[in-house]
């Protein structure tokens, strides 16, 4: 062949048909050299190809050569050669490292926080002596309870809801933690399942964003939660922070919700129910969900009861005697309107002043403890008892007055407080028209004065220390005193000379008589003859609040500022044969657990047992012979319970009062003139319109009506045991008598149709008729002015019996 042929022959693709490998005698080609010239012998494909069409020549141009030393196999390309199976495998390892390096990272940087101040924020409830609820109290409805206190059942209804791994995982799940986040990541929302562990996690310690952050977080805090935690600690935390709809959070605000009663009290039934609620609260909500709603959450009742039997924590014939729990409707939340905020207000008093003494903490610091924080504190409050007192200042006071017709009725407040002299309880409370209408409670607020209730005060006092008179003679029921009006009291080192009422005279009379008829001017010289100090010390050591108090013979008047509650404290302490009481409406105040130990309220003896049962002995002359006889002695409702007490009547007739008590129970009525708009005192005189004369009003009026009504028809037929000889309790006598000496001069007979008696000064009696005799009995004589009332002081008087009520 020659040069022409041979170049044709690679021209039409004979040369890209030859092998590269030259190596290969039977590809390469023959070349021999003849005569200075090179023949050349071409291959088989060569041959072949120079005889190829067109087509297979550009067919066979176009595959890839092969790989060098491997005829027929074609050669390994740049991007095949990175993806070598050892190169892979080292990536795979590589980034299961930096992974689990991440994730290492990530734990040790991520701690378990505090929980969050929303899910620790709690409703306090509060409730009656008897368990039903009062109030409740706080932005978020919640009350926390220990998982002791909910059935092991209901327990399990939450399980089988929610996590039937529960009690073996270790907090979380892989499977769903990854679809939550692949799903988060891709914006489709909140899909995704998580366990008990991580909704508790997400619950109590992060919030409810769908972030990829937060779902990490929640992965780390979960596991570390579980290996701190006990199971029966995360459920607990779990079921306590979940919302249940209705405005509950946690189970005891749900099961009152739904069913009324608390969480101890669930059936197994109505758990399933509650723990279906969960996956919709709104939608699931048997009162507002439509036929779809409710067909759903009885599916998924269903389906927590059938894994409870999967689980074997349910027999399965019990489980098919179970009927779904409709709930029941809901109510309105409990408020604070009425009463109850007055309630509400001293429970927390008393609560912060136990933290605050028990942990040597400031208010602040105490309220911060206290106010919204989930206690569940048990009142003293007897729900009868208090209605039967609001019922009695209604019908004796605030249903008679007319705001429209008269400007004083919208001055008129009234507060009370009754106690259980053997324990203390506070048993009702009147605090005011409403609380929301007038937030000072009137029960409590002790910027009034107290008047003539303070005069027994100084009488326990004489009595107490066995004081005597300025010319020697014990201080008794039967102590002959000067009651003339404005006489210079004697041994003051400040000159008083305080007027009785009316300016009444009344000569040489008897402690006993002096009380009934609350004669000023012989108790201004008794509390200087016991001695100021002596007097303010008792007055302490009974339960009014003397701080700050100066030791002046005004006091004897009642000057001073005090409350309905100290007031009961006193009497109590009388009634209680002088053994301490501090009234307290607290019966119990606990929390997740916690229990406060709450002081006993009797306490030692204040004064002696004698000295407080004549103190009761001369207080019933009051009330069978005194100013309080028509309101209260003559009171038809009155069933021969035994009574002492006493009245009341400030200066200017800014207050009124009556203080009383049976042998079982001790209440403190007071009414107090305070302007509506500026809340200053301004006297009481023409409320109601129904007072005829000056239209004064007096403790032996409507306080006393208030009480007669309230105590008589909570109270039973009962005598007072008391260990002395002295006073109206127990004189014999049913006829006047005259003694031989003043210092044995007899008072007044217990019994309901006052006696007559006579002093050795001839100082008028008071005789059982209601008709006035000569003698300036403030009893049956009309009511006066206190503009014309000469004694510009504490003045004391009944409700004119002309009143008729």
């Amino acid at each position: 062949m020659g040069r022409a042929d041979e170049r044709r022959a690679r021209q039409r693709g004979g040369r890209r048909a030859a092998p590269r490998n030259r190596t290969s005698q039977q590809a390469a080609p023959d070349t021999r050299a003849e005569s200075g010239t090179s023949t050349t012998v071409e291959s088989p494909a060569a041959a072949a190809a120079e005889g190829a069409t067109r087509a297979e020549r550009r067919r066979a141009a176009a595959k890839p050569p092969g790989r060098p030393g491997a005829p027929g196999k074609p050669a390994r390309g740049r991007i095949r050669r990175l993806f070598t199976w050892k190169r892979m495998l080292g990536a795979f390892f590589t980034v299961c490292l930096l992974g689990i390096g991440s994730f290492i990272a990530l734990y040790m940087m991520v701690s378990v926080p505090e929980g969050n101040a929303l899910a620790q924020t709690q409703s306090n409830v509060y409730k009656y002596s008897d368990g039903s609820v009062l109030a409740r109290k706080g932005t978020v409805n919640r009350e926390i309870v220990d998982l002791s206190k909910v059935p092991k059942a209901v327990q399990h209804t939450f399980v089988a809801a929610e996590n039937k791994t529960f009690y073996t995982d270790n907090g979380i799940d892989l499977r769903g933690m990854a679809r939550g986040l692949y799903n988060t990541a891709r914006g489709r929302g909140t899909q995704g399942g998580s366990t008990i562990t991580q909704q508790y996690v997400k619950n109590y310690y992060l919030d409810q964003d769908q972030t990829v952050t937060r779902k990490l977080k929640e992965l780390v805090i979960s596991l570390k939660v579980d290996r701190e935690k006990s199971k029966d600690d995360i459920l607990a935390g779990y079921i306590n922070t979940s919302y249940y709809g209705r405005g509950a959070y946690g189970i005891q605000a749900a099961a009152q919700a739904y069913y009324r009663v608390d969480a101890d009290k669930l059936s197994v039934e109505q758990g399933a129910y509650l723990a279906a609620l969960l996956q919709a609260p709104s939608q699931y909500d048997w009162a507002v969900a439509g036929p779809v709603g409710k067909k759903l959450v009885q599916a998924r009742w269903n389906y927590v009861l059938d894994n409870m039997v999967g689980q074997k924590w349910l027999d399965k014939s019990a489980r098919d005697a179970m009927k779904f729990p409709i709930p029941k409707d809901p109510k309105p939340a409990s408020g604070l309107e009425g009463q109850k905020g007055y309630l509400v207000d001293l429970a927390n008093t008393q609560l912060e002043n136990q933290l605050m003494k028990s942990q040597n903490i400031t208010r602040s610091q105490a309220e911060a403890q206290v106010v919204d924080q989930g206690w569940t504190i048990t009142l003293n409050i007897d729900p009868k008892k208090q209605a039967k007192l609001e019922a009695a200042v209604k019908s004796q006071l605030t249903s008679k007055l007319d705001g429209k017709k008269r400007k004083v009725d919208k001055n008129v407040q009234a507060g009370a407080v009754s106690v259980d002299p053997k324990t203390g309880k506070v048993l009702a409370l009147y605090g005011g028209i409403d609380y929301y209408k007038h937030y000072t409670n009137n029960a409590t607020r002790a910027d009034y004065q107290p008047a003539s209730t303070f005069k027994p005060i100084i009488l326990a006092a004489a009595l107490d220390q066995d004081a005597k008179t300025q010319n020697g003679k014990d201080i008794n029921a039967d102590t002959i005193y000067d009651g003339t009006s404005g006489r210079p009291v004697k041994g003051s080192d400040i000159a008083f000379a305080p007027p009785n009422e009316d300016d009444a005279d009344y000569g040489n009379i008897t402690v006993q008589t002096a009380m009934n008829k609350s004669v000023n001017s012989v108790f201004a010289q008794m509390g200087v003859d016991v001695g100021m100090k002596n007097v303010l010390k008792t007055a302490d050591d009974l339960g009014l609040d003397t701080e700050n108090l100066q030791a002046v013979p005004a006091m004897t008047l009642g000057s001073m500022g005090a409350s309905p509650l100290e007031m009961a404290s006193v009497y109590a302490t009388l009634d209680n044969h002088g053994r301490k009481v501090t009234p307290t409406i607290l019966a119990s105040a606990e929390k997740t657990g916690r229990k406060v130990d709450l002081p006993d309220p009797i306490g030692e003896q204040a004064i002696s047992a004698e000295a407080a049962d004549q103190v009761t002995s001369v207080l019933t002359g009051v009330v069978d012979d005194g100013t309080a006889k028509v309101s209260v002695a003559q009171n038809p409702l009155r069933k021969g319970q035994q009574v002492a007490g006493k009245t009341g009547t400030s200066d200017n007739n800014k207050s009124a009062w009556f203080t009383g008590y049976t042998p079982d129970l001790v209440t403190s009525v007071g009414l107090f003139g305070e302007d509506a708009k500026t809340h200053n005192q301004v006297p009481l005189t023409g409320a109601t319109g129904l007072i005829p004369g000056t239209g004064r009003i007096n403790g032996g009026g409507y306080p006393a009506q208030i009480w007669a009504t309230y105590t008589f028809g909570v109270t039973k037929k009962a005598k007072f045991d008391l260990n002395t000889e002295l006073g109206a309790a127990v004189k014999p006598t049913d006829t006047p008598s005259i003694s031989e000496s003043p210092s044995e001069t007899p008072s007044q007979t217990p019994s309901q149709t006052p006696t007559k008696s006579a002093s050795p000064s001839q100082t008028p009696s008071q005789t059982p008729s209601q008709t006035p005799t000569k003698s300036p009995d403030p009893t049956t004589s009309a009511p006066s002015s206190p503009s014309q009332s000469p004694t510009g002081g504490i003045t004391d008087n009944p409700l004119n019996p002309a009143d008729g009520q």
